[in-house]
């Protein structure tokens, strides 16, 4: 065993090595000895402390020597005094000289005498801070000392390991080898409780011979540890008695929970150990009137207090506080549970919410000066406040909030966001009524058909796919530009709906023709589009206007049905519309929910863009009918008031036709004024983003920027090269392999594997799903952190693990395959079988 006096002469040597001059400072007199013992041919050694003229010489000397020397002999200045601090010291210091032109010792706080001895020996970090503790300079002797005839023969050899970092892993979260040799050798557990008194100065009560209890008592025994060692203030009366670690052994218990946090076996074993010792210990009880639990959440109960913090934060408009406490969570061991990452993303969505509204709001004057620079304010920066107002709905629908925290979060939150589009509406009404719609010189809706599909399809041999997709918000629109952008050329265009705001309207004018030829027309109580004379207020009605303009060139489906199954296509057909009406039906019957539907809309056009490449199809034009406004924070009494007059046709209580008298609440215009061609002469509308009916949540038709300032994406689907072999894999694995998932809001582990070194820097796109047996979707990833909340995906580059948490159907138990899927192809990457076991 090396001594100290050797480890330290050897640390010298070798800083010898490096600087060929040293100069020791050594006003404790700790290591002249060490110093002259090292005299040799190959090291001069000048003693400052045999007096400072002479030393100088002697030392002026052997540097010009040690220039000119062949070999060249090393230098070592011993000088009893301290190492010099600033320029005005090392200008006094005869011998700073030496110092900066080789090296110097101490050079930091590492090269302290305390910090030498932990390195020396790193299994007996315990004792010596037990020796310093009591004695602050021990002698060399003392600390050789330490540890002599102590170095755990027995587990050393039965779990092939040396140090005692690794010795006490071992017992906590022992590999399959480690554990087999606890069950099969005897004369471990002895040994192992006097590695527990000299390590953590813990006495193991427990008198089983046997691994599991002597564990189980060292997990409580070092969490406890950590969380009086990270309590800024005085103990609980009612854990005084509870054992922990004598203080000596606080960095070796930090270093240890640290390890088994991170580490990828011992991670669930460590949130399955602290949950349960804080139930046996009744924690949250004991610390209910501790306001600081300290920098560390051990324990779950104290991530809830973090939680705490952040959301006074937002209420107090203290955004700084809020954004650390999201920062140290993304390090926190439990973000491996669902339950928490769905607390702590709703908190960064209502954050992100917040801060964005708060900053548009004051943007708001300078940007809005006419209708053009509003509406160039809201498709450049606007949008994201429903971006975001649709992101942190999304995490609502996911919170698993069952302490009730976040309630206060959640209005304030929907308060900012109905506040800020308050004033915008009240700033685009004032546009509109100087101004009309759709906004002079710019892409109306009526437009779209003959200048993107209309156009190109007089090229002979030209293949267009037209999306007609219900309900594509700008703000959606933008977000599907950013995903396709990445498969090929798209561009996305800003168009002006068709007043009102409705599907069969919206719908029509994206017929051939539309701007000239659209008629709203009233029978009974009921507004019926007309193109030509011809009604066009279905889907078969519309599908006929293509029919008879294009004959056989023409084809339509849904889009559900063009990504779900295998279509061939006659090879006349230059035109195929695909059609979707998911986003605004399922919206208009449960809005509460809906909302999570809408990524997988996103991720299927995608996937049709993809699949239409293969088909042949030079292009596709990617358009909408109406926006939308989420009315999340709707009030009994939050409704407007009808204007008078006779008004026979309410479009989905956000606009009305007829004629009457506008008042404080409703503008009131002429048709014409507001681009409809029909049989009214005036329309109104809301003031405000408030329906003339109470209860909507959701709502469009009528004027306002989120129902009316529309997408349209031109994409260009250029033959792609052949895939190359994949040379990379997705591991996909849950809680170190178990079969049953007892939460509704299980956490994966996805990781990417590249077997070329030239791919290392490649990203992959995967789609995490659970699927039933007949292929259902029955959990599907939460939105926010490592997923995209517009497309739900997840992107990996190699040797990256994520976590992953799924949103189990609650209305779903049984046997379920969670399957890693392309983005793009969906082909599939990896695949687990599991099932629900929700009653444990």
């Amino acid at each position: 065993m090396v001594t100290i006096r050797e480890y330290v002469q050897n640390d010298l040597r070798s800083r010898l090595k490096k600087a060929e001059c040293l100069v020791l400072y050594d006003h404790e007199n700790r290591y002249r000895e060490l110093c002259l013992q090292l005299s040799s041919d190959e090291v001069q050694v000048i003693d400052a402390s045999a007096g400072s003229i002479d030393s100088r010489l002697s030392a002026l000397t052997s540097l010009r020597e040690l220039a000119t020397s062949k070999p060249r002999a090393n230098l070592l200045v011993y000088v009893p005094a301290k190492n010099p601090i600033g320029d005005l010291e090392r200008q006094r210091d005869p011998f700073a000289l030496y110092a900066i032109a080789g090296g110097v010792f101490p050079a930091d706080d590492a090269d302290e005498f305390f910090n030498i001895c932990l390195r020396a020996k790193p299994n007996h970090a315990t004792a010596i801070r037990q020796v310093f503790s009591t004695n602050p300079f021990p002698s060399f002797d003392a600390i050789d000392a330490i540890g002599r005839g102590v170095d755990w023969p027995q587990l050393r050899a039965a779990l092939k390991v040396d140090s005692a970092s690794d010795i006490l892993f071992a017992l906590l979260a022992p590999s399959d080898d480690q554990a087999k040799a606890f069950k099969t050798e005897e004369l471990w557990s002895q040994e192992a409780r006097a590695f527990l008194r000299a390590t953590l100065g813990m006495e193991v009560k427990t008198r089983s011979k046997t691994f599991s209890p002597l564990s189980e008592e060292l997990w409580r025994f070092i969490l406890f540890s950590e969380f009086v060692f990270d309590l800024p203030g005085p103990l609980p009366q009612a854990l005084a008695l509870v054992p922990r670690a004598t203080s000596e052994a606080k960095s070796f218990v930090a270093g240890m929970c640290d390890r088994l946090r991170n580490h990828p076996r011992a991670r669930l074993s460590y949130i399955e150990h602290a949950e349960e010792v804080e139930k046996e210990l009744i924690l949250p009880d004991a610390c209910r009137d501790i306001q600081d639990l300290g920098n560390l959440d051990t324990f779950p109960f104290e991530e809830r207090s973090f939680l705490r913090r952040a959301i006074d934060g937002i209420l107090n408009e203290n955004a700084d506080l809020t954004r650390r406490m999201l920062t140290r969570q993304e390090e926190s061991v439990w973000v491996g549970k669902g339950e928490s990452q769905s607390q702590w993303a709703f908190v960064r969505a209502a954050l992100n919410l917040v801060e964005a509204c708060e900053d548009l709001e004051r943007q708001l004057p300078d940007r809005s000066r006419s209708q053009e620079a509003l509406l160039d304010f809201y498709t450049q920066s606007l949008r994201e406040a429903d971006r975001l107002q649709r992101e942190f709905e999304q995490a609502r629908g996911f919170l698993f909030d069952q302490y009730e925290l976040l309630g206060e979060v959640e209005s304030r939150a929907r308060v900012r966001y109905r506040r800020l589009a308050e004033k915008v509406q009240t700033v685009f009404v004032r546009h509109l009524e100087t101004t009309g719609w759709p906004p002079p010189g710019r892409l109306a809706n009526g437009d779209v058909y003959d200048r993107f599909v209309g156009e190109p399809l007089k090229e002979s041999g030209h293949k267009v796919a037209y999306f007609m997709i219900d309900a594509l918000r700008y703000e959606l629109g933008v977000a599907l530009e950013k995903s396709i952008s990445e498969d090929g050329p798209v561009l996305l265009h800003t168009a002006f709906a068709q007043a009102p705001t409705i599907t069969p309207v919206g719908m029509a004018s994206l017929l051939p023709g539309a701007k000239l030829e659209l008629f709203l027309d009233c029978v009974g109580d009921s507004l019926v589009p007309k193109l030509a004379g011809a009604v066009v207020s279905n889907v078969n009605q519309r599908m006929d206007v293509f029919r008879k303009r294009l004959g056989d060139r023409f084809h339509e489906m849904t889009l559900n049905e063009f990504v779900r199954t295998k279509v061939k296509l006659p090879k006349t057909v230059d035109l195929l519309v695909l059609r979707s009406t998911e986003i605004d039906s399922q919206l208009e019957n449960n809005p509460e929910t809906t909302l999570e539907l809408i990524p997988g809309i996103l991720r299927m056009i995608r996937v049709a863009l993809n699949k239409l490449r293969d088909l042949g199809f030079h292009e596709a034009v990617i358009a909408t009918d109406h926006g939308f406004f989420l009315n999340a924070h709707a009030e009994a009494g939050d409704v407007c008031v009808k204007p008078q007059g006779n008004w026979p046709i309410v479009a989905h209580d956000r606009i009305m036709l007829g004629d009457g008298v506008a008042d404080s609440h409703s503008f009131v215009h002429s048709a014409n004024r507001l681009g409809i061609k029909g049989a009214f002469s005036q329309c109104a509308g809301p003031r405000s983003m408030a329906p003339y009916r109470a209860g909507h949540l959701y709502f469009h038709g009528g004027l306002s920027l989120s129902e009316a300032v529309l997408p349209v994406l031109v994409a260009r689907l250029e033959r792609v090269r052949k895939a190359e072999k994949r040379t990379f894999d997705v591991e996909l694995s849950y809680r170190g392999g178990a079969k049953k998932i007892t939460t509704r809001i299980p956490v994966f582990e996805v990781e990417l594997f590249s077997e070329n070194l030239f791919s290392q820097q490649s990203e992959v796109e995967v789609l995490l799903e659970a699927q039933d047996d007949k292929g259902n979707v029955v959990g599907e990833p939460k939105p926010g952190g490592d997923v995209n909340p517009a497309s739900r995906t997840i992107t990996l580059v190699p040797n990256e693990r994520k976590q992953i948490a799924l949103r189990m159907d609650p209305d779903f138990e049984g046997k379920f395959t969670v399957r890693a899927l392309d983005a793009i192809t969906l082909a599939m990457f990896n695949q687990l079988k599991l099932e629900t076991d929700y009653l444990q």
